[in-house]
C-alpha cells in the first residue's frame, strides 16, 4: 500500500503560481512512477503530469506544457507540481497518484491521494 497526501492548493489570481506537494508513505516511494491529475466540476479526471521513478523522465498534458513542472525528491518521499501562469481553466481538484509504471491513464493507477482544490480567479 502507498498512502498519498496532497498539500499546497488554494485560491490564486490568474497569472499567479502555486506549488502542490504530494507526500507518500508506505511502500518504497522511489520504486513508483508518480502522476498528477485534475478534475474540474462536471468533467472527467485528466492527466496533468507524470514522472518516472528516478525523476529522469517527465511527461505533461498538452494544456499545461510550458507552464507546469513536475519533480520529485525521493529522499523526502515527495513529488511536486509547480504551476505557473495559472488561468481560470486550471481550476480543479488536483490528485496525485502512484503506480509502478508510468501512465497517463487514470485507470492504470492503483494509489490515489484524496485530492486538493485549486481555484484560479480571473
Amino acid at each position: 500500500q502507498v498512502q498519498l497526501v496532497e498539500s499546497g492548493g488554494g485560491l490564486v489570481q490568474a497569472g499567479g503560481s502555486l506549488r502542490l506537494s504530494c507526500a507518500a508513505s508506505g511502500r518504497t516511494f522511489s520504486s513508483f512512477a508518480m502522476g498528477w491529475f485534475r478534475q474540474a466540476p462536471g468533467k472527467e479526471r485528466e492527466f496533468v503530469a507524470g514522472i518516472s521513478w528516478s525523476g529522469g523522465n517527465t511527461y505533461y498534458g498538452d494544456s499545461v506544457k510550458g507552464r507546469f513542472s513536475i519533480s520529485r525528491h525521493n529522499a523526502e518521499n515527495t513529488v511536486y507540481l509547480q504551476m505557473n501562469s495559472l488561468t481560470p481553466e486550471d481550476t480543479a481538484v488536483y490528485y496525485c497518484a502512484a503506480e509502478q509504471s508510468y501512465s497517463r491513464y487514470v485507470y492504470e493507477y492503483r494509489y490515489w491521494g484524496q485530492g486538493i482544490p485549486v481555484t484560479v480567479s480571473s
